[in-house]
């Protein structure tokens, strides 16, 4: 195992920024793209959904194949079809022809931050893994924080075209940045493994797995239903221009990057099932503070505790979901991943229809209950399993 210097991780980051940049970007202009193409919110927020769907979907694909040619292979593939599906998407004359192009673009984005971990992982001695990782997350977040912003303040000012000129504008860079340092790097891996099918099966036979991507479906679900409508509330019930109302949103993304610089101090202190309840907890109240506050202003300190919250619960998520299988670690992490975003796909579509019959406080409501149910739930299932370890510590 070799070091990774920042000139080779760096291009990385950028593709990770762009993929979350590019995930999260149509939230906040779920109501200029509905005036554009004259259309429901409902028809709009397929522009979420599919990309979700697809995403999660071709994480199954990904590791595999990662594994097979290189991950920093097909991470530059993947960011130069991420680039092609933006500018698809810019040019679209019609929501079927932008639908198709999220399609595609959520697809190709499904081969980079999960193989960047994994690469990250490969090649990163332990005592720098951790920091690695570290600026992984940093990049994910500000991405997301840059998509929800960004994609509303560039549609207010040049036209929602532009957002997604300028996203395949980072997909690029990170493309030729990701080709500039690539050929040195030899393939991951020319071992004979099980196959995925294989794997997935082994996997699925044990019941915690099993109750662990279960969770991980319900909390994407509720999770990111809540936060792809965020903008969309702020605009229907204050009347706030959507560049306001993206800014008010990310501060979501603010939530999980104040977990992230905490979070050894967090983990530290709470245990799995604590830090679980916590998050849940967190998550409910500042849901139901949204749905409930007749102020604007309420949302933007709400929305960076549903952030803080929302990590601190999927944190514990993501450290079991890596020990699932710890002889197919890649694998493991693949079908995480493609449960989460399957969950949020569905929780999109849940959401739109739920906004379309009566309201985005209704779906708060339902959101953050739905959560604490699933913390509580969560956490009495970590005691559970906690408690015949415990027994057989030595005294």
């Amino acid at each position: 195992m070799t070091g990774t210097p920042d000139n080779t991780q760096w291009p990385l980051y950028i593709c990770c920024f762009g993929s979350m940049a590019s995930m999260r970007m149509c939230d906040s202009m779920l109501p200029v793209l509905a005036r554009e193409f004259a259309v429901s919110a409902d028809g709009a927020a397929q522009t979420i959904s599919l990309f979700a769907l697809a995403y999660g979907i071709f994480q199954l694909f990904s590791g595999p194949l990662g594994d097979r040619l290189g991950k920093m292979r097909v991470i530059a593939f993947a960011a130069f079809a991420c680039a092609l599906g933006n500018i698809g998407a810019c040019l679209a004359g019609s929501l079927d022809e932008l639908l198709a192009a999220r399609l595609f673009s959520g697809a190709a984005a499904a081969g980079i931050v999960p193989l960047t971990m994994a690469w990250i992982g490969d090649h990163s001695p332990d005592g720098e893994r951790q920091v690695a990782l570290a600026r992984l997350l940093g990049a994910t977040v500000l991405g997301m924080i840059a998509g929800q912003w960004g994609g509303a303040a560039l549609a207010s000012s040049w036209g929602w075209r532009a957002s997604f000129m300028s996203t395949g504008a980072v997909f690029a860079l990170g493309w030729l940045t990701v080709r500039s340092v690539s050929p040195p790097i030899a393939r991951d891996t020319s071992a004979k493994q099980p196959t995925f099918v294989r794997q997935t099966i082994d996997m699925l036979g044990a019941s915690w797995v099993r109750l662990v991507l279960l969770v991980t479906f319900v909390e994407g679900t509720f999770a990111y239903s809540a936060l792809a409508f965020m903008p969309t509330y702020l605009n229907a019930s204050f009347a706030l221009p959507s560049s306001t109302a993206g800014l008010i949103a990310s501060s979501y993304g603010m939530g999980g990057l104040l977990f992230s610089l905490s979070s050894k101090r967090v983990i530290r202190r709470f245990r799995d099932a604590h830090l679980a309840r916590v998050g849940g907890l967190l998550l409910a109240l500042s849901l139901v503070t949204m749905a409930a506050s007749p102020f604007w202003w309420l949302s933007a300190p709400a929305c960076a505790l549903a952030g803080f919250g929302f990590y601190a619960l999927h944190n514990v998520l993501q450290n079991h979901a890596a020990q699932m299988a710890p002889q197919a670690r890649g694998t493991a992490v693949s079908l995480f991943s493609c449960v989460l975003f399957l969950g949020q796909s569905f929780g999109v579509g849940m959401g739109a229809w739920s906004i379309s019959h009566a309201s985005v406080r209704v779906l708060f409501a339902v959101c953050a209950l739905g959560l604490l149910v699933l913390a509580v739930i969560f956490t009495q299932l970590l005691t559970a399993r906690s408690a015949p370890q415990m027994s057989r510590v030595p005294e």
